[in-house]
């Protein structure tokens, strides 16, 4: 394994850290300040609009998809490090750079399996930051970390299918740009193979029928820079046959195709929360006496910093191993690393932030801080694209088998 990144990436981080640096993570407070003067908090502030524009400008647009064609071409192994950067603003970076879930997902799903029309209608404006879409998996009734629970209804009546069904914690659908969802359901509720009873179809946000009930919280969040996350009721909802993906019983493989990729973003951006954490630890340290002394010369706050760069390291390092497999033998292949760094690296980063939180007492709970989003933001993925206890028995179950 070869982790030197080539010349193009090392000018890309260099491009994309001054972009954060730059606009950004200044706009952070520009952003909140504007947010509370919107109309609906629901809107997006004008500087997201000017930090997108101004990240067009520099090519720093569309980074994460591998098809040059789209995207920019980049591999798992190149777009990680970037990924990472942009960690360290989770509300702004990624949607100020086009690379924010669940668009990110759903772009690959179109470009992936869509067919020249889905692509042309749909996946060409999300490209260009027109719109913004949703995906809409997860039910309040079962147990979604098992998608074959899934009791949403496609039905085929002639040349429409008919959606019926209600999803909860549909990340996007809030947002008023949001024009798309792509719908999960059974097309097959009785066939033999479970894994083939699913299909997925495009539900445009403001068919008759499709009714956006509530904006579910997250810790108390909202999340109105993701575009929230919905309630959403399918009440015989129509849409016209062409707009199924792929092919019907294809639903639980393109979600699994889906998931990897996605994944791999969320662990990057989340190396690049908690070296926003040790930063504002650190300068925290430096700042603040305590009992006589500044904080940065407590023992606590000495084995605080160097465990949280030990964990940061290697992280670092299986995430990279884990794009180099995708890129070099693909996603089944890497299928172990997938689920090790899904399950090592919400754990590991929402124990860094928890101790910034607990270096920065009050502070590190307010609103005045980061650290209270971005412990919500990590903790939330513990349970997202999967629960870290569903990973935990698949690996295991592979490590048993030599066994056996």
């Amino acid at each position: 394994m070869d982790f030197a990144f080539d010349a193009r990436t090392e000018e890309l981080r260099a491009r994309l850290t001054a972009f954060m640096d730059e606009h950004v993570l200044p706009a952070e407070q520009v952003a909140h300040e504007q947010r509370a003067r919107l109309a609906s908090p629901w809107d997006t502030p004008a500087v997201v609009e000017e930090l997108k524009a101004e990240a067009r400008r520099q090519g720093l647009w569309n980074l994460f998809l591998p098809d040059s064609a789209y995207g920019a071409g980049l591999t798992n192994l190149q777009y990680a490090p970037l990924a990472e950067i942009t960690g360290r603003s989770p509300q702004l970076a990624p949607t100020a750079t086009n690379c924010a879930a669940p668009d990110t997902g759903n772009m690959e799903v179109l470009a992936q399996f869509g067919d020249e029309r889905q692509r042309k209608q749909w996946l060409e404006p999300l490209l260009a930051g027109e719109i913004r879409s949703a995906f809409a998996m997860t039910e309040p009734e079962v147990a979604s970390s098992d998608a074959t629970n899934i009791t949403t209804l496609i039905e085929r009546d002639g040349d429409e299918y008919v959606v019926t069904g209600r999803k909860w914690y549909i990340s996007g659908a809030m947002n008023p740009d949001c024009r798309i969802l792509i719908v999960m359901g059974k097309t097959d509720p009785d066939g033999p193979d479970i894994r083939r009873q699913q299909s997925m179809v495009l539900v445009p946000r403001d068919t008759p029928g499709v009714t956006v009930r509530r904006a579910m919280q997250v810790f108390g969040y909202e999340d109105h820079y993701h575009g929230g996350h919905a309630e959403v009721v399918f009440d015989r909802v129509r849409v016209p046959v062409s707009n199924l993906i792929g092919e019907e019983g294809g639903g639980f493989a393109i979600a699994q195709a889906r998931l990897g990729p996605g994944r791999i973003h969320h662990c990057m951006r989340l190396i690049g929360m908690a070296e926003r954490a040790i930063e504002l630890m650190c300068r925290r340290a430096v700042s603040r006496t305590a009992f006589g002394k500044p904080l940065a010369q407590q023992g606590v706050v000495h084995n605080w910093i160097a465990d949280a760069r030990v964990t940061v390291e290697q992280l670092r390092l299986l995430v990279l191993k884990t794009a180099w497999l995708m890129d070099t033998v693909g996603n089944r292949g890497a299928h172990t690393e997938i689920q090790a760094i899904k399950i090592a690296t919400p754990r590991a980063v929402v124990d860094i932030i928890d101790r910034a939180i607990q270096l920065y007492g009050a502070g590190g709970v307010s609103q005045d801080f980061p650290l209270a989003e971005l412990y919500a933001g990590a903790r939330t993925l513990m349970i997202a694209d999967g629960p870290d206890e569903v990973h935990q028995r698949s690996l295991a179950r592979r490590e048993l088998k030599t066994y056996l």
